[in-house]
């Protein structure tokens, strides 16, 4: 797919999913959200993790964009769910686990076991950093477990609990607006993928969109993120009736 294209169709995404409106989550969440952010660009273990997968793959995963906001919407989830139950100083402890792993969940995005093969290296990766056995191990478990349509392995800690589900349903707040402002393409452009073999697949994606809206894990997960899914598919079926309006060439 052509550059011009791609930055056509890119546009086209931009402006439906602005006019659609901002999900829920970050009016209502906004200072959440804030802090987790802030933290985010400042704590050096997470600007070290930062720099590890910068340099560990040109093409990694959805795009560090996709890893940044993962990253920031499960420390946010962190900081929510942990507000009545931890301590200040432990809840921003967790919410460091947290971005690492949301840096860290796709950093084998393209092996047929991501997932899996995603925790093993995040597992070498965080020998490297200042961590305990058990954080390492809540990092490790919560990437194990982020796939969609996968069995998870319940946690016996809360807190490694709520890390893992923490992660998921950052991950999958993605599957709504910005699957088709920015992941949909970060998938098409690599595989040169032609507009025309896209939109024949393009509605069955959709159904596979909508089976997310069920499996949130986190209580805040679970009352934010059907609207994500909600939005998503508002705006890819409006994207959809726009680019088969276009004409497009057979490569």
């Amino acid at each position: 797919m052509k550059d011009e294209t791609v930055a056509r169709v890119k546009k086209i995404s931009q402006e439906i999913a602005a006019a659609c409106g901002t999900p829920r989550f970050y009016l209502e969440k906004a200072g959440e959200v804030e802090r987790s952010g802030k933290n985010f660009e400042t704590h050096p273990a997470v600007r070290h993790a930062l720099a590890v997968i910068t340099a560990d793959s040109g093409a990694y995963g959805h795009g560090l964009s996709h890893a940044r906001k993962v990253a920031i919407d499960a420390g946010a989830l962190v900081l929510i769910e942990e507000a009545d139950t931890h301590d200040d100083g432990t809840c921003m402890h967790h919410l460091m686990l947290a971005h690492l792993a949301g840096l860290l969940h796709d950093i084998r995005r393209a092996h047929p076991s991501h997932a899996l093969a995603g925790a093993e290296r995040a597992e070498t990766i965080l020998r490297e950093f200042d961590l305990t056995d058990a954080e390492r191990r809540a990092v490790t478990e919560a990437i194990r477990n982020h796939e969609a349509f996968q069995p998870a392995t319940a946690l016996d800690v809360p807190w490694m609990q709520l890390l893992s589900d923490a992660l998921y349903d950052a991950d999958k707040f993605r599957w709504g607006p910005d699957n088709f402002t920015e992941m949909l393409w970060d998938i098409v452009v690599p595989l040169d993928i032609p507009m025309k073999k896209l939109l024949a697949h393009y509605l069955p994606g959709l159904d596979g969109v909508a089976r997310i809206r069920g499996t949130f894990r986190s209580r805040t997960g679970k009352e934010f993120g059907p609207e994500f899914i909600d939005l998503g598919l508002v705006i890819g079926k409006k994207l959809y009736d726009e680019l088969v309006a276009l004409e497009w060439p057979d490569v």
